[in-house]
């Protein structure tokens, strides 16, 4: 056997890696290889710690705790907004934490959907999570407009899409476009750059759905010019289950009346004067709705710690390699079992995950959860194996593939139904 597939070079792979100290930072249940931290990241000890201070500040304090104490409620969303900025590359004042992806959507569609003429249709893609889709048809119908304003881009192979196509697809009848910056099933990044470009020069805004890049893939919002972006923060930024979410408004709207607005979309220093006129903040703040999540934020304050002194540049390399080496050792353990690698092989374009397609992926999923390898199925034959960078090591990956291939070569998914459950 080559030296390459062996336990001992992934174990050397290990000892060379510059991030291997973080894998203490996160609770591992060591009987089991965990490879679905692009649905749900780990629970680091510094988020839970953060959360028991957060109660602590609510014990000590009661109501002052808005404004007393290390971690203050009133500025706690524009506070953590300004630490996750950097990982988007935007200006503090242009990233709030608050609602939830689909709220934040809906937000900033109400507020930058502004048909007129025969501008009056909304470009996304056919690849794109369903719930932001839902979110599309239902501002359309708001509006007055049924689904035929909802033009999506299609995919030729069901796996990628061409930019060049969704360029096309910028007429003069679009006013707005939103898109995904990584394709949740096969991780393409793509390139919001070039598109933020095509769209500007057609006089269109456009936005991005981050979900499946924050904390797996730099980002430039600012320097690109791009007019908005949301996302959650229980995937990759590992905030926990229902973390409180965030999103990002470019300088150049400040001042933009939020489509959907409320107290907290209010300016600081007027909030509590408790006019029935809104005067809203000079920035990301505005698009704020309702009272922060505290305890549901709380998390974030110590996941955030970590992206800091790692720095997203070295979590891009080392994700990486994570999945180069799972590529590998699935082209040379797999051959002959016929898996398909859906997911992008170049490094510009492949997010934090690998997609292999199989006819039976539901049951080797299960399978793979009985020999406590925990991987995500997506219907109707996905496998998604998301190898993170802060606390997976290039041995899970290889005691993933080898423990996969165990399954193959025994048939050990046969006991199974071919059928996802409830959650994957």
């Amino acid at each position: 056997m080559e030296e390459r597939y062996t336990r001992t070079y992934a174990e050397k792979l290990d000892a060379e890696d510059t991030l291997r100290s973080f894998r203490n930072e996160f609770y591992l249940e060591n009987e089991y290889v965990y490879m679905d931290g692009n649905s749900l990241g780990l629970m680091s000890k510094r988020a839970e710690q953060s959360v028991y201070d957060l109660l602590a500040s609510w014990k000590k304090h009661a109501i002052d705790g808005w404004t007393q104490g290390e971690n203050t409620w009133y500025y706690l969303s524009e506070s953590l907004g300004e630490k996750m900025a950097v990982l988007v590359g935007a200006q503090k004042e242009e990233v709030v934490v608050t609602g939830s992806t689909t709220v934040n959507l809906h937000q900033l569609v109400s507020t930058f959907y502004k048909p007129k003429g025969s501008k009056t249709k909304i470009l996304a893609d056919a690849l794109n999570f369903p719930s932001d889709i839902y979110a599309l048809k239902a501002q359309l119908k708001l509006k007055g407009y049924d689904e035929s304003h909802l033009i999506q881009v299609q995919s030729e192979d069901g796996h990628i899409l061409d930019e060049e196509t969704i360029i096309d697809a910028m007429t003069e009848e679009i006013a707005l476009i939103v898109l995904p910056s990584v394709l949740y099933r096969s991780g393409q990044i793509l390139d919001m750059e070039k598109l933020t470009t095509a769209a500007h020069g057609r006089g269109i805004k456009i936005g991005f759905d981050l979900c499946h890049s924050i904390g797996a893939v730099p980002h430039q919002l600012h320097a690109w010019d791009v007019d908005f972006a949301f996302w959650c923060t229980y995937k990759h930024l590992n905030g926990g289950p229902g973390s409180v979410a965030a999103l990002y408004v470019n300088e150049k709207h400040f001042g933009a009346v939020p489509g959907l607005a409320g107290w907290f979309s209010s300016d600081k220093e007027k909030q509590f004067d408790m006019e029935h006129t809104l005067t809203a903040a000079g920035n990301a703040g505005a698009f704020q709705i309702g009272t922060p999540h505290v305890l549901s934020a709380a998390p974030l304050i110590g996941a955030l710690e970590l992206f800091h002194e790692a720095g997203i540049e070295k979590i891009r390399e080392k994700s990486l390699q994570l999945t180069a080496y799972m590529m590998e050792l699935i082209e040379h353990e797999l051959k002959e079992f016929d898996f398909e690698i859906c997911n992008p092989v170049n490094e510009k374009q492949r997010g934090g995950h690998i997609y292999l397609e199989h006819p039976e992926a539901a049951r080797i999923c299960k399978a793979l959860k009985r020999k406590k390898v925990i991987p995500d199925f997506r219907k109707p034959s996905g496998i998604r194996l998301a190898p993170v960078a802060l606390y997976n090591s290039f041995t899970d990956v290889y005691e993933c593939i080898q423990i996969l291939k165990n399954i193959m070569e025994e048939k050990a998914y046969d006991q199974f139904s071919n059928e996802r459950e409830v959650v994957s």
